[in-house]
């Protein structure tokens, strides 16, 4: 065993055996028909988003002049993102090529996989294929955009063209119904993204995971596998999620109390067999949250939820029920400040108010930087006396992907010429690399590697380009798209911890004279009742100032705000230890 096991590693090239023709080497037919091939017949892998971070997926693939898009979603913005809403890929490499791009194929129909569609779609207008609960999902979005598309419905194990590229949908398990891998074939070479995934064999829905497919693909050749490496980190095998299922059955048959159940609304097989348990004890379901509602209308109109009607109850007419005959499946699992649980917790909801012996379940875990506002709105719920159970006391929630166990089966039975770990923050992908060289993968064939990055692929050779093209974040801001940058998002800052001051004056420009003022107006710096010596004070600086500007002969205004500006800082912080943006605002006659 350990000789065959040599023998296949002598057999996958590194980098720097790539670089010379062996003659000798037997290889498969595939790989011989790579040397025969001309240079032009290679491709490239470009990242835009999804590498050193969770979010914002989008990978291409080019082959001469065609790219293949796979996946466009977005990120949360993080804590000093002030007012900021999402955060998208920047796509000014894909608008630069746009007659080159062929498609865009969609591994599942999660926000940081789908999310940036609406946004990419008002430049650049392509044919979308994903299967018929991500397209759903997608146009659900795109109603709200006003946005048109030409969208494709695939199924798993189906085959289908786009432009040079053979695409072949490869059926996973994942926290979202219908989660695809991809197999990318081009006359430059063979890939395999495996999109967000774990190997689960006894799903709920009893879709298992085409491990078979991915071993057919492995023994034919495999010149590039990306991987999902969320999970990178974590010893052992993922649970399956029967076990949320039974847990959560077992919550049921020992509760007499009324039970609400906070969990993503994308996790359509987690939610169905809630609410088929909810049946079978005797309760009526009530749906809360915008999200909810929309994702398991849409489920039920796809089929992928089938229930009866009256098993349902709505949101507003919950009161004449029994406690004992309730479960309210709710969003608000990662303590979103507009989500229906956080409104619960702050007494704000129209139709639910708490009260003590209620149940409340995280069917979930705080994602990464959520952490803070998840526990804010646990704290709350304790505070109401209400009965909180999360991951960490009951299996209640599973892990959409694949841990290291998991990741060791794909790897062996795929067999790459070279990898790259995708999907993950740099700890999870630098883990995920060192797991494939623990393998016996050689370290020079495995790239781990950033937004802007491309891997070119060319016969036995794989060159790692670093920063190929332009990539990074585009903030949107309610309609404003990109028009938030640094300056602006340091402004905010500077207004969310010290607070703002006006100072506001009326001059003569021909003599320099103050005609009015100067006055001060201050907002979340001081309560100007409270403090009015300080504010008395700031103003014969502002005045001081001027008439300084003005015995020195100065009438440029930009320059007089400036003093004005540089005195009245020095002042403040002088008095306060603090640092207000101060706004200068002289009028003119």
């Amino acid at each position: 065993m350990e000789q065959k096991q040599q023998q296949k590693q002598n057999e996958q090239p590194s980098n720097t055996e790539a670089t010379k023709t062996n003659p000798k080497k037997k290889g498969n037919g595939n790989n011989r028909g790579r040397r025969r091939k001309k240079p032009s017949d290679g491709f490239r892998i470009v990242f835009l988003g999804g590498l050193k971070e969770i979010g914002k997926n989008i990978t291409l693939f080019e082959y001469k002049n065609e790219i293949l898009i796979v996946d466009c979603g977005f990120t949360f913005p993080e804590d000093e993102m002030f007012g900021v809403d999402v955060v998208i890929p920047d796509f000014t490499y894909l608008k630069e090529n746009k007659e080159k791009i062929k498609g865009l194929i969609i591994t599942h129909g999660h926000e940081d996989h789908i999310g940036g569609i609406p946004f990419f779609l008002r430049d650049i207008n392509v044919p979308i294929y994903g299967t018929k609960l991500a397209l759903g999902l997608i146009k659900n979005k795109l109603k709200e955009h006003k946005v048109n598309a030409d969208l494709h419905v695939i199924e798993a194990g189906e085959t289908f063209e786009v432009g040079s590229f053979t695409v072949e949908a490869i059926r996973t398990n994942h926290s979202i119904a219908d989660a695809l891998a991809y197999f990318i074939k081009c006359p430059g070479g063979k890939v395999i993204h495996t999109g967000d995934f774990k190997i689960d064999y006894t799903p709920v829905d009893n879709e298992v995971i085409d491990l078979a497919r991915f071993a057919q693909l492995g023994a034919e050749g495999i010149d590039v596998l990306l991987a999902d490496s969320t999970n990178a980190t974590r010893p052992g095998f993922t649970p399956t999620e029967k076990i949320v299922s039974a847990t959560v059955d077992d919550i049921l048959t020992k509760t007499e109390k009324r039970i609400i159940i906070a969990t993503f609304s994308s996790n359509l097989r987690r939610t169905q067999k809630i609410m088929e348990a909810a049946i079978r004890h005797g309760r009526k379901i009530a749906i809360s949250g915008r999200s909810m509602e929309n994702v398991i209308g849409l489920a039920k109109e796809l089929g992928y939820i089938n229930l009866p009607k009256e098993a349902f109850v709505d949101i507003k007419r919950i009161k004449n029920i029994p406690d004992k005959n309730l479960l309210i499946v709710t969003t608000g699992s990662q303590g979103e400040p507009m989500s229906a649980l956080t409104r619960m917790a702050n007494d704000e909801h129209k139709a639910v108010k708490l009260k003590k012996g209620d149940v409340v379940i995280f069917s979930s875990t705080p994602v990464p930087g959520n952490e803070k506002t998840v526990t804010n709105v646990v704290n709350k719920l304790y505070e109401k006396e209400v009965k909180v159970i999360q991951s960490d006391m009951m299996d209640i929630h599973v892990s959409g992907h694949a841990s290291q166990e998991e990741l060791k089966l794909l790897h062996t039975l795929v067999k790459p010429k070279y990898f790259i770990p995708v999907h993950g923050e740099h700890r999870h992908l630098n883990a995920h690399a060192e797991l494939a060289e623990g393998l016996g993968m050689d370290s020079s064939n495995i790239f781990v590697m950033t937004n802007g990055d491309a891997l070119t692929v060319k016969g036995h050779q794989a060159v790692h380009n670093k920063s190929a093209v332009q990539a990074g974040a585009i903030l949107v801001d309610g309609y404003g798209v990109g028009d938030v940058g640094n300056i602006v998002l340091r402004d905010r800052k500077m207004l969310s911890e010290s607070g703002l001051i006006i100072a506001v004056a009326t001059v003569d420009t021909a003599s320099g004279e103050i005609v009015s003022g100067p006055y001060l107006v201050s907002r979340g710096f001081v309560y100007v009742k409270d403090n009015s010596a300080i504010m008395t004070d700031a103003t014969k600086v502002v005045e001081k100032s001027l008439r300084k500007c003005t015995d020195d002969g100065i009438r440029d205004f930009s320059s007089i705000k400036n003093k004005v500006r540089a005195d009245l800082k020095a002042y403040i912080y002088s008095k306060t230890k603090r640092s207000p943006m101060i706004l200068p605002i002289f009028m003119e006659i």
